[in-house]
């Protein structure tokens, strides 16, 4: 023992010498290279080589420079080089001049390159540099190396720690014998070898007088002692001992897979050839002896009939806890019957049909009779079964076990499928095709729960299995009652996700309004799992623009789709006021911090957290968009070269926070360009992170920058959504217009009443050109109604514009706030007719505010051609 010891640990130290000498070696290599490199870098960088190199003579002025760094960094040579390998400098006074051993093309190329050659110095590490001028270019080279036996090594270090550690080691060894023969002679208590041997012998002679088997298996499953009760009972041939348990053909595979598994067991039943034994192993290693079992047997032949009852129930408890894991794991009414149907088969029934009424598919109140079921699963050992198939409709006669079991909610048993003639009346010819099939025995099992009968479940046996009894009757109910309470669960759920769904549908926009800023497409899809409150809309507003709008409010079902119904309304009725991006945001957030404070005074457990919104304004007149959002995602840009990206728009907080202002960008977009406005569900999904589904859908938008937006919505979705989303994902995607000069014209108004003809006439000439004359008697009204209240209540500047778009557009701007109102003007009044007049003549008219004042403006409907 000592000798194998000592063995050991010098095997160990002259193992960890050579690790050490080989890491040693690696560590020189790459030490010199790191060495070299850094000096060749510092020189090629350092300040004055290009002038030095620019020299009449650069040996003299260089020779001395490397010289004095070499000494100083420890390394054997610098030498630097023109483009053809010449030296310029050298340690060697007499190899100035020659051409420099190496490989140069990859430092010519532009790249660090170390090597190993054999050098004017003996084998050397060395690393050249390149020196680049101020306009990057390749003018000369440093190369820089030392000698790798120059590296200083840790192995003569090191070595001794080894060789002491391994002394240490030894003498441990040595103490751990001793003590190791100090407890053996404690253990057997110093006893002699005769008293051993009379020990052994009372011993052996108490083991195999006893009537109960004992069995010791070592650790690694070898039987190492059985009495010759246990060679009875188990059947052992008398050279057992000593054999692998696993190799003993006279074992039952559970006894054998019980005494190698090496696990406690206490009174456990196994069947051993005709006997029944009450088996029980214990390990044997609590005392710091030889690890293993120690097994008892005891027969107990007289409980066989009670553990085949007992392994039946067992197999019942098992089936129901496999129903209660495996059936209502979705909120899927049809995948929830073929869950249950799958539980049953084979193991308790052949065959198993699930009927449901037809109203529980669309989550209403099921029929009082079993007249419209429809079969919603079938699942079997077979399938070419006669039975009805899958998503038949099925009314059932009163005869039927069905509609007797659907109608009192008590199931039914039918042990003889053959002389059952109210089960035959239903289909003559099936059922008896079913009997001739083998199928002979059905219970139907009503599926009921909250005392409402949804549907039926038809078990089905065949020749493989005896007929159903009444025991079995009770566990095909218990079965059923697993099922029944999700199937209700389901059938609510799809109701309440129908009516989200419809009303979510019903407050979004059904169509696109007509406009000639945009060309817009659009994709909705309402997330699988429920709805969301996510929202799109497209607003024309006063000027030929358009407003563009993408929200998401937090949470799901009902209530989210409705509170994005108020969202949405709340703004439609502020972009009528013509509030800019970041104010129109402000008011819709104090809207949903009201909605938040109603909520929380109500017993409603889903109060409204926030919702995100990003508003934006474009402007065909000017290319100019204007938005703002608040938590929202950024929207994309893809430009008319097809270069895709991120508007950097300023960060805001989430709708209902309250306290932080909202702030908004403005940029120019270029005619043609593309505006990608998306809510979180398009881009976010629990496999992959927020910036690759953002790198994501930049790749679908990217390089196709003619591409219409509808056939632009099917790419993204194509590449970015799974089969099923998680998520509601709300996707809009508008082309830019611009609109032609030639169809705007402005003019700059003096604030002089006499103005106001001139004012009219270049506008009629305008309209003229336009071909627009029929409308020249109505605009010189408005006009002049307009201009004249401009220059009478407004002030500097005044201009006057008309726009030529799907209607004309008359506006007026000047830099006053005052807003002007229609009234009703008394008999004797002089004025307050003038508005009343523009709102007869014009479709519509209105104010909005700018930073420089406000605009007037008034819309009229073009003459038909």
């Amino acid at each position: 023992m000592f000798l194998m010891q000592v063995t050991l640990v010098v095997l160990l130290v002259a193992f960890a010498v050579f690790a050490l000498v080989l890491q040693s070696q690696r560590h020189t290599d790459a030490e010199a290279k790191r060495r070299s490199i850094a000096v060749a870098q510092t020189f090629a960088h350092s300040p004055g080589m290009l002038s030095a190199l620019r020299a009449p003579d650069p040996s003299a002025v260089l020779q001395p420079l490397t010289e004095a760094g070499r000494r100083s960094a420890g390394v054997d040579f610098v030498v630097v080089m023109d483009t053809k390998g010449i030296r310029y400098t050298h340690p060697l006074p007499d190899r100035i001049g020659k051409r420099f051993v190496g490989k140069i093309e990859p430092s010519l190329a532009g790249k660090v390159y170390t090597e190993s050659v054999d050098g004017p110095l003996g084998q050397e590490v060395q690393a050249t540099v390149p020196i680049r001028d101020t306009r990057g270019h390749v003018v000369a080279l440093v190369s820089a190396g030392l000698k790798v036996k120059n590296v200083t090594s840790l192995v003569e270090r090191q070595i001794p720690i080894i060789l002491t550690a391994g002394a240490g080691a030894l003498g441990a060894a040595t103490a751990a014998t001793v003590l190791v023969s100090r407890r053996l002679r404690r253990q057997t208590h110093s006893l002699a070898p005769n008293e051993m041997a009379r020990m052994y012998e009372h011993h052996d002679t108490v083991l195999h007088s006893v009537r109960e088997g004992v069995l010791i298996v070592n650790d690694e499953g070898r039987l190492l002692l059985a009495n010759d009760e246990a060679k009875r009972l188990l059947e052992l041939p008398p050279e057992a001992e000593g054999q692998q348990v696993s190799r003993m053909p006279a074992l039952e595979p559970e006894i054998m897979s019980l005494l190698s598994s090496g696990r406690e067991a206490n009174d456990e039943v196994h069947l051993a050839g005709p006997r029944l034994l009450v088996v029980n192993q214990r390990l044997m290693d609590r005392g710091g002896g030889p690890k293993g079992t120690v097994v008892t047997l005891r027969d107990s032949t007289e409980l066989r009939a009670v553990s085949g009852r007992a392994e039946i129930t067992g197999e019942r408890l098992k089936l129901l806890y496999d129903a209660g894991l495996g059936i209502g794991t979705t909120l899927d009414v049809v995948r929830t019957a073929d869950e249950l149907a799958r539980i049953a088969v084979p193991r308790f029934a052949d065959f198993v049909t699930v009927d449901l009424a037809d109203a529980v598919l669309h989550g209403e109140e099921p029929a009082t009779t079993a007249k419209g079921m429809r079969r919603v699963a079938v699942c079997g050992i077979r399938d070419d079964h006669p039975l009805y198939e899958k998503g038949r409709l099925i009314d059932f006669l009163p005869s039927t076990p069905q509609a007797r079991g659907y109608g009192t909610g008590r199931s039914e048993l039918v042990a003889d499928l053959s002389t059952a003639t109210g089960w035959h009346l239903q289909d003559p010819e099936r059922t008896e095709q079913i009997v001739d099939y083998g199928i002979h025995s059905l219970i139907a099992a009503p599926i009921q729960a909250r005392g409402v009968v949804l549907g039926t479940v038809n078990f089905w046996r065949s020749e493989q299995h005896d007929p159903f009894d009444r025991e079995e009757l009770s566990l095909a109910e218990e079965l059923v009652a697993r099922a029944a309470v999700s199937i209700d669960n389901a059938r609510r759920y799809t109701r309440e996700h129908a009516l989200a769904v419809t009303l979510q549908r019903s407050l979004l926009p059904r169509g696109l309004p007509e406009q000639s800023a945009l060309d817009v497409a659009y994709r909705y899809l309402p997330a699988q799992s429920g709805v969301s409150g996510d929202w799109f809309d497209v607003i024309p507003l006063p000027g030929s623009r358009v407003a563009l709008v993408v929200g998401d409010v937090v949470g799901h079902g009902l209530h989210a789709a409705a509170t994005m119904g108020r969202l949405r309304t709340a703004v439609h009725n502020f972009s009528t006021l013509d509030l800019p991006p970041d104010e129109l945001l402000s008011h819709l957030d104090d809207l949903v911090g009201r909605i938040d404070q109603d909520e929380a005074g109500t017993d409603s457990p889903a109060a409204v957290v926030g919702a995100t919104c990003l508003y934006a304004i474009y402007d065909p007149t000017t290319r100019r968009c204007t938005m703002a959002r608040a938590g929202h995602l950024a929207p994309a840009l893809v430009r008319p070269d097809g270069n895709v990206t991120f508007l950097d728009l300023p960060p805001g907080p989430p709708l209902g926070l309250g306290g932080m202002p909202f702030q908004a960008a403005e940029l120019d977009i270029a005619e043609g360009s593309q505006l990608v406005l998306y809510t979180d569900g398009l881009i976010e999904d629990r496999t992959r992170d927020l910036d690759e589904g953002m790198e994501l859908l930049r790749k679908a938008l990217a390089g196709q920058p003619e591409r219409a937006p509808e056939e632009s919505c099917r790419a993204v979705l194509g590449s970015l959504l799974p089969e099923r989303p998680k998520d509601d994902v709300a996707l809009l995607i508008a082309r830019t217009h611009a609109l032609p000069p030639e169809r705007i014209a402005e003019w700059d108004v003096p604030p002089d009443p006499a103005a106001v003809a001139g004012v009219r006439a270049a506008a009629t000439d305008k309209l003229d050109e336009w071909g627009l004359s029929e409308l020249g008697f109505s605009t010189e009204l408005v006009l002049s109604e307009l201009v004249t209240n401009a220059v009478r209540y407004g002030c500097e500047p005044i201009r006057m514009r008309l726009i030529h778009d799907r209607t004309l557009i008359c506006e007026v701007a000047d830099g006053s706030s005052t807003s002007p109102h229609l009234r009703y003007a008394a008999t004797t009044d002089e004025g307050g007719r003038g508005l009343f007049l523009v709102s007869q003549l014009t479709e519509r008219w209105g104010t909005r505010y700018t930073p420089q004042g406000k605009v007037i403006w008034a819309e009229q409907t073009l003459p038909e051609p």
